[in-house]
């Protein structure tokens, strides 16, 4: 047998040589998602500074000339119209991008998504409509993102991280979250499960947007830093049970604003025609309350949330208006207006529960968005951002717990169940929510 030759370099050239080679494709990988991060987070950043804009003039136009309201059903054949006529394809909306992310194909997002839906939000805000803002956002900036695709010639597994950085830089710009906006992206497509892969991507694109968006001079709403108390067996336990009835409150609008949807598509066989009957049912609604507390985005009652007692029922009226805005064709968001619901139902277990009104409303504002959109580690990092690290373990607490007892249900039905929540729902992994929720009901 002949002797085994000898090595013609010693094991350290290699170990130098495999450094070197590691540390370039790294700098490579990071000059290049460095460039196109920087792209996207300019664009979303502008789009989101003129949306918030567009927003704040048209809800001081709505609040100082009430008439409006009456033309919620004029508004509702716009919206319904122009979707029909030239947005088929984005209809729908934040699930298509979540589907393009999961299964990245050749066919791009529509570009006409970004224009729609900036216009049919604004214009479900000036007419009256309860709805949000993030839908809009990240629906634009993963529209101008995904135009990039055929300029750089990126393969799918690169068009995929273009989408997410889109999705991060148009929410971490609308609200002014930036941590939350990368993890978010990261988060919401694949239930119970984060792609790292794309992590520095999403991280840049969510810094450059907010970083824009305060460039042009457009600010966010201030929260107050909330000073959480010291952790006992009751404040557990009460946050706990607070978790809890966020998730069900949660359950509740998703399982509202489905109902609302089906309900309309099954007896109204005209796309079009549906915001015009829901418009008229809203204004309706509106006149009858007496009071426009419970529609556009609602920022000064969740403000309002956070220092005093307010009524226990607000809650409840968000959330069937804002699942009536929605299921019947209006455009906009779903997050702020979980928002609302969740700050106003910590507002009302303040009398119930041992912790300060401002921890409930805090904990509220983050947990019923994380059992709706099944995103705990997000809203834990926006709580963080929002009212400061203090507030932290008792929102990650109450985010986790939303997000278990929320179950394989939430608002953006094209997510899939990557890994279940826990073993009674190993059956549903792989399966999308929409599928899980027509298989129940």
């Amino acid at each position: 047998m002949p002797p085994f030759p000898k090595k013609r370099f010693p094991d350290s050239f290699f170990a130098r040589t495999s450094f070197l080679l590691d540390v370039t494709l790294n700098f490579n990988y990071l000059f290049r998602w460095s460039g196109l991060a920087l792209l996207v987070g300019a664009l979303a950043g502008s789009a989101s500074a003129l949306f918030l804009v567009l927003l704040d003039w048209a809800t001081e136009y709505r609040e100082s000339h009430l008439w409006i309201i009456a033309l919620l059903p004029v508004g509702g054949l716009l919206v319904g119209w122009m979707y029909h006529r030239w947005g088929q394809e984005a209809q729908a909306g934040n699930n298509l991008l979540l589907q393009s992310i999961q299964t990245p194909s050749t066919k791009r997002i529509p570009w006409i998504m970004a224009p729609l839906v900036l216009i049919a939000t604004v214009l479900t805000h000036l007419v009256g409509g309860s709805a949000g803002r993030e839908g809009t956002a990240v629906q634009m900036g993963g529209a101008m993102a995904d135009q990039l695709t055929p300029l750089f010639k990126l393969r799918p597994r690169d068009r995929k991280m273009l989408l997410i950085c889109g999705v991060s830089a148009g929410f971490a710009s609308v609200f002014g979250t930036p941590l939350a906006g990368a993890v978010f992206a990261l988060e919401v497509f694949l239930l119970g499960q984060l792609r790292y892969n794309a992590l520095v991507p999403s991280f840049l694109a969510a810094v450059v947007a907010h970083a824009v968006t305060t460039a042009w001079g457009v600010g966010h709403t201030q929260y107050p830093v909330v000073a959480a108390p010291a952790l006992t067996f009751w404040t557990v336990g009460a946050t706990l049970v607070a978790g809890i009835s966020f998730a069900l409150a949660a359950r509740l609008f998703s399982w509202a604003s489905h109902a609302v949807g089906d309900t309309f598509r099954k007896y109204i066989a005209y796309p079009p025609l549906r915001p015009v009957v829901g418009g008229a049912i809203l204004a309706l609604l509106i006149w009858l309350l007496g009071t426009t507390k419970y529609i556009g985005l609602g920022i000064p009652t969740i403000v309002a949330s956070f220092a005093g007692p307010l009524p226990s029922y607000d809650f409840l009226l968000k959330l069937f208006l804002t699942a009536l805005t929605l299921g019947c064709g209006f455009k906009g968001g779903e997050v702020t207006p979980l928002f609302f619901i969740g700050a106003t139902l910590g507002n009302a277990l303040f009398p119930w529960l041992p912790l300060p009104l401002e921890v409930l409303a805090a904990m509220g504002f983050v947990a019923v968005f994380a059992g709706a959109a099944n995103t705990p580690l997000a809203c834990t990092l926006m709580a963080m951002e929002l009212f400061g690290t203090g507030c932290g373990i008792y929102a990650g607490l109450a985010c986790v717990v939303a997000y278990l007892f929320s179950g394989h249900t939430g608002i953006y039905g094209a997510q899939v169940v990557e890994n279940s929540k826990h073993p009674y729902y190993v059956r549903e992994a792989g399966t999308r929510l929409a599928e899980i929720r027509r298989r129940r009901f």
